[in-house]
């Protein structure tokens, strides 16, 4: 690789800049491209009823300002903007924006699209690049300026010729990037002269990032730079396309904004050329992860994220931000240990901040569950299973069991080579100790309750009956002891010579209602000090618990 062939970007020379000390605080205005930029770049262009069904997404979203197509360029855009038109389809508070190079039949054909529309964006670009204009057009600065210039008069002549004061004019030096500081303000400012740009008649200047050439820090430096130096700067709304060459869209456009852009466009998912446009999703669900309210509806990505690929046949990465299969999803088992902890101290201390380890944003709020968050691999540890079993099952697997089940589960993944499932895991801890019943299994139990002092906790008040199976033969016990478990415990010890005693306990109910279940976890240890986990399950809470005495004798 010859990285000699390549030149550094330049810096700004702006010595004061100030946006390194500002804070976003509000979101900018916001307007969707991905009906023309994200639909140019796609393999196969969405068709006008595709461009139909996303235009409704994006009005459902939010969205108040929509580029909907380039009229001149094919017969699909025309129509789509004409049905939109013709069929009233534009709500009363949603402005259309549209494309056109700054040539006069293509603007000429953009205004008859437009015929009978309400509000709309005209945007004008022609590329102003060194590059461009030494080795496409063969033009130098003025004649490149000429053409911006001529464009902006002539869109000026067909708004007027039209009547329509709904109409706005956008300008966009293409490659803004690529070009010199100091010509791109050059051609801006007569832009705005040529449309007469006021306090009444604003218009939008849109600073694009057409390739992304530069560190974030530059390209803000850049948009501060521009700001400071336009004159009439209250008839302006400075905007930002960034495209994401560098891998740095979003942070570019966050700074920007920081540096006095007040508009941005972008497409959901970063849909665009090459490697695609500022995925506005992003950067939206960044500011409400941070208290800002975006004005944008997110709260439902799935289904976003369903109409999105049918209509543009394009993927959403799974390790895409806020909207990807696994983003919210831990495999290694410190990560899910501090989730799981993180979301019970959060639902324990009633604090309305959100604060988890691991999750910058509650998946709720972009309409997904908490089912995925822990998924078990090889990777995996105790605190996973543990969130899983509780979470998906209602398990509450007490911490001195978690180390012995998070071991059967290891061995299976590592025995399969791949990911378990929440059913698997289930399965495994339902044949690891709830249906585990060789070599004894009980038959019968009749549990006797004489309690003639209740105020005493000491007292040999239970009486119980049991018929064990044990290698094909039955054999029964009676005992007594000062609890139910108490007295199977010295029955079945007495009967069977195996010496052990009960050395951690916990229990809980599955469910509510008439239709709950008692779940009991026992430790039992022998006298030489080996230990064997148990559980047991059953309507009556004193069957689950002795269950679970059989279920450890049964894995000693």
């Amino acid at each position: 690789m010859d990285c000699g062939k390549y030149v550094a970007y330049p810096p700004v020379e702006i010595s004061d800049r100030t946006w390194p000390d500002k804070r976003i605080t509000t979101a900018p205005s916001w307007c969707s491209i991905d009906l023309r930029d994200g639909n140019q770049a796609l393999p196969v262009p969405m068709n006008v009823e595709e461009k139909l069904e996303m235009f409704r997404l994006l009005i459902d979203i939010g969205f108040k300002e929509i580029e909907v197509g380039f009229p001149s360029a094919a017969a699909v855009e025309f129509q789509f903007v004409r049905r939109l038109i013709e069929e009233n389809l534009i709500p009363d508070d949603v402005t259309i924006q549209v494309l056109t190079q700054a040539r006069e039949h293509l603007i000429r054909k953009t205004f008859d699209a437009l015929k009978g529309v309400d509000k709309a964006i005209v945007h004008l670009y022609n590329s102003t690049s060194t590059v461009q204009r030494d080795v496409v057009f063969k033009m130098d600065r003025e004649e490149i300026k000429n053409i911006a210039v001529k464009g902006a008069r002539l869109v000026r002549e067909l708004k007027e010729a039209s009547g329509n004061e709904g109409i706005r004019f956008q300008y966009s030096p293409e490659s803004f990037t690529g070009t010199e500081l100091d010509y791109a303000l050059e051609v801006s400012q007569a832009v705005m002269d040529a449309w007469g740009a006021s306090e009444s008649d604003t218009m939008i200047i849109n600073l694009p990032s057409t390739v992304e050439m530069s560190t974030p820090n530059v390209f803000a430096d850049r948009v501060e730079w521009f700001c400071r130096n336009i004159g009439n700067r209250e008839t302006v709304v400075i905007s930002v396309h960034t495209h994401n060459d560098r891998g740095t869209a979003v942070a570019s456009t966050e700074l920007a904004v920081m540096a006095g852009a007040e508009r941005v466009e972008g497409a959901l998912f970063g849909n665009g050329e090459r490697c695609g446009n500022l995925d506005i999703v992003t950067m939206a669900l960044n500011l409400y992860t941070q208290g800002i309210d975006p004005g944008l509806d997110f709260s439902n990505l799935a289904y976003i994220g369903d109409v999105y690929r049918k209509n543009t046949r394009m993927g959403i990465h799974p390790r895409q931000p806020y909207a990807g299969e696994l983003v919210y999803t831990a495999f290694s088992g410190s990560h899910q240990d501090a989730i799981n902890k993180g979301m019970k101290a959060r639902k324990a201390s009633g604090n309305g901040c959100w604060d988890v380890p691991y999750l910058p944003i509650d998946p709720v709020d972009v309409g997904y569950s908490y089912k995925a968050i822990v998924r078990i691999n090889s990777q995996s540890g105790k605190g996973g299973v543990a969130y899983i079993m509780e979470k998906d099952f209602g398990y509450e697997i007490p911490k001195w069991m978690q180390p012995y089940f998070g071991a059967v589960i290891q061995s299976q993944v590592d025995q399969s080579g791949r990911e378990l499932f929440p059913e698997e895991i289930h399965e495994l801890f339902g044949r690891e100790y709830i249906r585990l019943n060789e070599p004894y299994s009980m038959k019968k139990c009749h549990i006797n309750w004489e309690d003639e002092d209740p105020g005493r906790d000491d007292e040999v008040s239970t009486t119980i009956t049991c018929t064990l199976q044990h290698n094909g033969h039955e054999n029964s016990f009676a005992a007594k002891g000062n609890g139910p478990v108490d007295a199977f415990v010295r029955g079945f010890v007495r009967q069977t010579g195996l010496d052990f005693g009960i050395d951690e306990y916990a229990e809980h109910a599955i469910g509510h209602g008439s239709d709950s279940r008692a779940v009991a976890y026992i430790r039992i240890k022998k006298a030489g000090g080996r230990e064997s986990i148990g559980a047991g399950i059953d309507s009556n809470i004193s069957l689950a618990s002795i269950k679970a005495v059989l279920s450890a004798v049964n894995r000693l």
